[in-house]
């Protein structure tokens, strides 16, 4: 769209080449960019100004480096140097990193900036926050000193040389005269202000962009800049791009009805000339890993029907659900790749936690002890490695081994560390596997690490994916809190698992029989390049991309809307944003898959259908399981209390609505009558709330959400419980 409008204005003599300025996001866009317009036209396109924010922020301040107040060689520090320089001021200022935590001061130092908020306009309002803006303080100072800017950085000084350089601005004001951006939807606040100054001489600002698909809220992008565009610039002069030519028309149908919901949309409704194709279909199964074999089942199917593997895509909302159906297709054998991200077993934090499980196995593993002897942190330098690593070396012993020979106080805290192995191996000992590496999680520090990342709840639920994957492979079924006597979900997978860990039967421990596995995992069945391969991404990852086929799994409410959203209202309606993208992802099928239960850090979780299925009309769905009637959703979908576990999440459960188990909204046992949000309290687990009920009269059972004991299914029939509210 802006590369042909480019080419448009030359052609027609309304702009010279050196009067566009196109902005993108990433710097491939910005490439393509520029291919594509030199492709249209003869001309060089050396000087164009196209490129992203940061760079032609930077190309900017490089131009007019005094008056930005930056020396001319100035260094851009990425997030990663960010980060190590935040270290640094925190300790040679003498700081609490503990209760300043170098993260922490990254991302308010950023989203100050994001907001272009300089230290000293900023409001103090407590102790703590006065603190920070002290430390930001201190930072902006330090990287004066050096020279040095970060990325955020670089959008805020040279909006501000803009702002207050008045021949500078009416410069750029007068030579470029049309403004294009991509991806407006994309745009965050101060992005939104900068090409405002830019366009303030009259210049011709055309905006792409599509509000459904703003899913960037996270990045701090925001969705309302779209609707003050079209208030401060078209002046309603909108055009809507609405013939789609990628889908079919039930997939269309189904994400215009979806989007419908949000409030304060543009507004757009998709259509195609190529026929309506096949309805949505929709599959639920008993259990998450029922759910990912009959997955990839279908795929082998589509496979033999002559679908080539590149376009079949499995989408999911996070990244810790990749890793039953990454189990699934390793044990069919059916190649894979994961796009733009990790497989399960080689994230970083899962490789973390697998090295602390290897040394308890093995203290003498050495490439294990150097992976976390140091993370996290616990001062030990690269000098007292290095020193650690010679005198191994020259005693022909394991690092373990000789970490009583290493002097001083880096000696004292690799002790320590070996003590903290240990430690880790009495206490597990006896624990069954799942326990013993949610134990490990836990107490080697990883889980309050991450916890202090921007992004760390997403590597918290990895790990608490490991405790699954640690109890499908042990061949439990992990229903704590189901009492002896009522069934339990019925999971193919957990014989699988079995029958793939031999190591069992070789005398192998439960541990060393799952740390093989693990390495099995994930050194086979990874795609080459260029190899014909399933695609597994989350749908944040998918934006952008087409696939003939696509499975978005895991529709379950608390899971896909996710449970940190459901409760506010803009994080709700950008959940239904993303699912806007996965379904339109697909071209001649999309199938959305669900379970009825699922293992979450070990533990069976009941889970309800997302209201999302419920948003899409019937006409546009093709159920290929039972389909019975479902609870409708409330805002709070919850009820009672929301208390994480020790991976800080909440326990989401709740009963499926399944046509065997009889599901009603009230139940009349012996003289107490229950209800769905019915307050109940347990002599044993205390105090909690009606989720589900199924059954009726003594065979009855409730599913409920414990405040401190979390989700429990109960028979009320033998249960004493008493109805508190």
């Amino acid at each position: 769209m802006l590369t042909t409008r480019m080419a448009w204005l030359i052609q027609t003599g309304q702009a010279s080449p050196f009067g566009l300025l196109a902005v993108t996001f990433t710097n491939k866009a910005a490439r393509e960019m520029v291919t594509r317009v030199s492709s249209l036209l003869p001309i060089d396109t050396r000087g164009l100004w196209i490129g992203t924010f940061h760079s032609l922020c930077n190309r900017l301040l490089r131009a007019h480096h005094r008056d930005a107040g930056l020396p001319q060689s100035f260094q851009i520090l990425d997030t990663t140097d960010q980060l190590a320089a935040i270290k640094r001021l925190i300790k040679g200022a003498n700081i609490d990193d503990e209760k300043y935590p170098p993260r922490d001061v990254q991302r308010f130092i950023n989203h100050a900036k994001e907001s272009g908020e300089r230290p000293g306009a900023m409001e103090a309002y407590d102790n703590h926050t006065r603190r920070m803006i002290e430390i930001y303080e201190l930072y902006e100072a330090q990287c004066q000193r050096e020279g040095v800017a970060d990325f955020p950085e670089l959008l805020l000084r040279a909006y501000e040389l803009l702002s207050r350089n008045a021949p500078i601005r009416e410069h750029y004001q007068r030579r470029f005269r049309h403004i294009l951006v991509d991806e407006f939807q994309d745009t965050n606040t101060l992005q939104y202000r900068w090409l405002t100054l830019l366009a303030g001489g009259g210049a011709s600002l055309f905006a792409v962009g599509d509000d459904d698909q703003s899913i960037y809220a996270f990045r701090g992008a925001n969705v309302g800049n779209m609707a003050d565009f079209e208030r401060d610039y078209a002046r309603g002069t909108v055009i809507r791009l609405e013939q789609n030519y990628r889908s079919y028309g039930h997939i269309l149908d189904a994400a215009n009805a979806l989007i419908e919901h949000n409030s304060g949309r543009l507004g757009k409704n998709l259509w195609t000339s190529q026929g309506a194709g096949e309805p949505v279909r929709v599959i639920e199964q008993p259990t998450d890993g029922m759910e990912a074999q009959w997955v990839v089942d279908e795929i082998r199917a589509q496979i033999n029907e002559g679908r080539e593997r590149r376009e079949i895509a499995i989408l999911y909302r996070s990244n810790a659900q990749s890793r039953v159906i990454e189990h699934t297709l390793f044990t069919a054998g059916i190649p894979y790749k994961v796009y733009g991200g990790l497989r399960f077993f080689e994230r970083q934090e899962i490789k973390h936690a697998l090295a602390y499980l290897r040394l308890i196995a093995n203290p003498d593993d050495d490439t294990s002890f150097l992976r976390v002897v140091n993370f996290p942190a616990r001062g030990i330098g690269a000098r007292t490695m290095e020193t650690l690593v010679d005198m191994a070396r020259a005693d022909g012993a394991s690092l373990n081994a000789t970490v009583a020979r290493v002097p001083g106080k880096g000696g004292s805290n690799l002790i320590q560390f070996v003590r903290l192995i240990a430690q880790l191996a009495e206490d597990t000992r006896q624990l069954p596997l799942p326990e013993a590496v949610e134990h490990v999680i836990e107490h080697s520090g990883l889980l309050q690490h991450y916890r202090g990342e921007r992004e760390g709840a997403e590597r918290i639920e990895n790990l608490g994916e490991l405790v699954t994957a640690a109890a499908v492979f042990s061949g439990e079924d992990s229903s704590h809190g189901l009492p002896s006597g009522l069934p339990r979900p019925v999971d193919d997978s957990v014989s699988a698992d079995i029958d793939a860990a031999p190591n069992l039967a070789a005398g192998l421990s439960p541990l060393s029989a799952f740390l093989s596995h693990a390495s099995l995992e994930s050194g086979d069945n990874q795609a080459q390049a260029g190899e014909d391969a399933i695609q597994l991404m989350t749908v944040h990852a998918a934006k952008g991309l087409e696939f003939d086929s696509v499975f978005i799994t895991g529709m379950e409410e608390g899971l896909f809307p996710h449970e940190n959203s459901i409760l506010d209202a803009s994080g709700l309606e950008e959940e239904r944003r993303l699912m806007y993208v996965a379904i339109t992802r697909a071209r001649e099928r999309l199938t959305i898959t669900l379970a009825q239960s699922r293992m979450l850090h070990g533990q069976t979780r009941y889970a309800m259908r997302s209201r999302f299925l419920q948003e899409i009309p019937e006409q546009h769905l093709k159920w290929l399981s039972p389909k019975v009637a479902a609870p409708r959703m409330q805002d709070n979908a919850w009820g009672g209390s929301r208390q994480g576990d020790a991976f800080g999440r909440a326990a989401t459960g709740r009963i499926a609505p399944r046509e065997s188990r009889g599901v009603t909204t009230g139940v009349t046992v012996g003289d107490q009558h229950f209800r769905i949000g019915t307050g109940v309290r347990h002599a044993r687990f205390g105090e909690g709330t009606v989720l589900g009920l199924s059954g009726s009269a003594q065979d009855a059972q409730a599913q409920i959400q414990f405040r401190d004991a979390g989700m429990k299914t109960l028979a009320l029939g033998i249960a004493k419980l008493e109805i508190v509210s």
